[in-house]
């Protein structure tokens, strides 16, 4: 081994505020050697990005550190100048933040927020400078370098303005990249897309890396070590296959059972999120962070001093925050909480007939010019019965959340049929459907934080709901009713009091599931209700939708780009691209053979945290295509990786009914679908092994 390119030793962090000193990282450490990957996991809050932040000396006035060093190239980065660290920033050492607008200038062109790197950090000509960064562009696989050279960030889509930082923080060749949650905003293919083009430019400039994320499957793909950090301290730290299938921290085996690996199941085998909550900093029990949430706690030995990190026996590298290492049998199979009967739906609750959205733009809505059509929904079908989740999956930009809009009645459908209990309700607008109607359909936002007013109270907010619904005769019934409300999400009947600001985002987002299902709701459309949220969090929203759900016999429209959560939770699939249907079916017909190829893409595209799944490799190329000028023939032509020819470009695609409940919308014949391979399987008789020590067979099954 070489000298490591960046050296923590022992690092602590504090934040010095009105009300004292906040530890934010304590007794930190860890090393990254020219080439590697380190990734850095754990919940929000955990310290991630401090320690980030601390490397690039970007901790504020306020932020200081308190113990311990940070060595870039064996100099010790406190004895630096201000020159001295300008210097090194950006040339030596770049960050990639998880929002590509941050890192980007609104009112520069791309070419000038690019060239001034080199110029800044190299003093090269303003022609070598262009240069540079239209080949860095080219690395970045942008198309037409020229064209963005020109262009200004607005013009771009996310994962355009992403690449761009991306090639932004390499045109000066960096020794270490930091990134932080870089494709948090981004759709699953362009994800991949990203994740694929960071591993390939690491390998070709030799760059080492700090990958942070709370996505294990990222850092299954991206990393060759590991560290994961839980309230301010590194709790275990290893090479990714040691960690993975070797794991030796209790909290380490948390995060893998909150997440929907391959042989979870809602009913038989469910997740298991983390107990209890994530501690204030100034709130941190003695001895073991973890302790509280912790099933092996035990008195007297992890609530004692501080504890250091141990190193696992013949397993060099490999260390635990953890006093038990060797009394938890790490092998034992997970056995759950509680199972649950697999629930028979009902009738048909909703019905969508061929339906259609329509937007007509000007060209310059305040001055006139020629009108344009949107084809946002064109003709979807599908329908979803009671107690059923039927999932919406599909890129940004697909229609998803336009389709939920209109069966909530915030726009109206263009042409086709919504029915609600039998009730057409396509061009009824919200405001003129009766209060019955609007009760039975309810939405769970994506963020939690936008759907609460800030000055009003969790109780006054549900009560509020019940008047507008006309539940309870009166106040005291309707209190009543909010309490049970709060019982039933789970939240302490105390917060009625609480204001929003003093909620978490998951307790936030409890709270729209309250709300949601105030009214009875026959139909509960969730848009992406988990994705702002951490790994345990997400695993106790999503097991408390569900166990409402069974409850209630509520029909649930689960939109998500998230296709683990996908194949976990729901019942039935839709895959949507550009406004169309392109595949539905079953869960388990979605994600076997045959496949659309834009569901094959999606697929290949998750990130799986399970180092015994093998999966196929498929990048899609481009960008999704204009709605106001959509290909005339199918709608996914322009970026198909099994396109057969011109027909796909100059006719509607024809729906092959594989089943009465599977079809496809594809020109390829049937009989060539049937004979494509599985995307993912499972190498061995295990289903993941993620808490023993992995796969012992060579066996290889389907994952479906």
């Amino acid at each position: 081994m070489s000298d490591p390119i960046l050296e923590i030793d022992n690092l602590s962090i504090s934040f010095f505020t009105r009300i004292g000193e906040i530890p934010a990282v304590m007794d930190f450490s860890c090393s990254v050697q020219p080439g590697e990957a380190m990734g850095l996991v754990g919940e929000s809050g955990c310290g991630k990005s401090t320690v980030a932040l601390a490397i690039m000396r970007y901790l504020g006035s306020n932020g200081r550190i308190v113990d311990g060093s940070i060595k870039f190239k064996g100099r010790d980065m406190s004895t630096l100048s201000e020159e001295e660290l300008s210097q090194l920033r950006g040339s030596k050492i770049a960050m990639i933040y998880q929002e590509p607008m941050a890192s980007l200038n609104p009112a520069m062109r791309v070419g000038a927020q690019l060239t001034e790197v080199p110029i800044l950090h190299e003093g090269v000509s303003m022609a070598e400078a262009e240069k540079r960064s239209i080949e860095m562009l080219e690395a970045v696989r942008l198309p037409d370098p020229e064209r963005i050279m020109r262009a200004y960030p607005h013009q771009l889509s996310g994962g355009q303005q992403q690449r761009i930082v991306i090639a932004m923080a390499l045109l000066s060749k960096p020794e270490l990249l930091l990134l932080d949650e870089p494709t948090t905003a981004l759709d699953v293919t362009v994800e991949a897309g990203i994740i694929e083009l960071v591993k390939n430019l690491g390998k070709q400039f030799g760059t080492s890396m700090i990958f942070i994320s709370h996505n294990l499957g990222l850092i299954l793909e991206t990393c060759d070590r590991i560290t994961v950090m839980y309230s301010g301290e590194a709790v275990e730290t290893g090479t990714v296959d040691e960690v993975f299938n070797k794991m030796r921290h209790p909290y380490t085996q948390g995060l893998f059972r909150s997440i929907p690996l391959p042989g979870t199941d809602k009913n038989a085998r469910p997740i298991e999120p983390i107990p209890g909550q994530f501690p204030l900093p100034h709130e941190r029990p003695p001895g073991c962070n973890f302790g509280p949430r912790c099933a092996h706690f035990k008195a007297g030995l992890c609530d004692v001093g501080n504890l250091a990190m141990h190193t696992i026996a013949g397993e060099e590298g490999h260390a635990s925050r953890c006093e038990r290492i060797s009394d938890i049998d790490w092998a034992a199979p997970i056995v759950a909480s509680k199972e649950f009967a697999e629930v028979e739906p009902g009738d048909v609750v909703l019905k969508v007939d061929k339906l259609k959205k329509y937007y007509t733009v000007s060209a310059n809505e305040i001055f006139g010019g020629k009108q344009r059509t949107v084809k946002a929904n064109e003709r979807i079908t599908m329908d979803a019965r009671e107690a059923e989740t039927v999932a919406i999956v599909g890129e940004s930009g697909c229609g998803k959340s336009t389709l939920a809009k209109v069966l909530l009645g915030l726009e109206t459908g263009t042409d086709g049929v919504i029915e609600l209990n039998g009730e057409d309700i396509t061009y009824k607008p919200v405001e003129k459907r009766s209060t019955g109607t609007v009760s039975s359909l309810q939405m769970v936002f994506q963020n939690p934080f936008d759907t609460l007013n800030p000055s009003h109270s969790i109780g006054s907010q549900i009560i509020r709901v019940l008047e507008l619904f006309k539940i309870g005769k009166d106040q005291q019934e309707r209190e009543a009713r909010m309490f049970e409300l709060l019982d039933m999400v789970k939240l302490p009947r105390a917060f009625a009091d609480r204001k929003p600001r003093q909620l978490s985002g998951g307790q936030k987002q409890r709270i729209g599931i309250a709300r949601a299902f105030a009214g009875h709701p026959k139909v509960v459309v969730a848009d992406e209700p988990v994705s702002a949220l951490d790994v345990s969090v997400q695993a106790a929203v999503t097991q408390l939708l569900m166990e409402i759900q069974r409850e209630s016999r509520t029909t649930m429209l689960f939109i998500s780009h998230d296709l683990s959560v996908v194949r976990y939770l729901a019942d039935r699939v839709v895959v949507m691209y550009l406004g169309h249907v392109a595949e539905k079916g079953t869960t388990d017909e979605v994600f076997s053979p045959p496949y659309h190829p834009y569901t094959e893409a999606l697929l290949s595209a998750v990130p799986i945290a399970d180092t015994s799944v093998r999966k196929k490799r498929i990048i899609l190329e481009g960008n999704l295509p204009s709605v106001m000028n959509p290909p005339k023939g199918c709608p996914f032509c322009t970026r198909c990786h099994r396109r057969i020819g011109k027909v796909c470009d100059t006719e509607v695609p024809p729906v092959h009914n594989i089943s009465d409940t599977h079809s496809i919308a594809c020109h390829i014949p049937l009989e060539e679908l049937m004979k494509v391979e599985p995307v993912i399987v499972l190498a061995g008789s295990g289903d993941g092994d993620a808490e023993g020590d992995g796969p012992t067979t060579p066996e290889t099954s389907t994952l479906s």
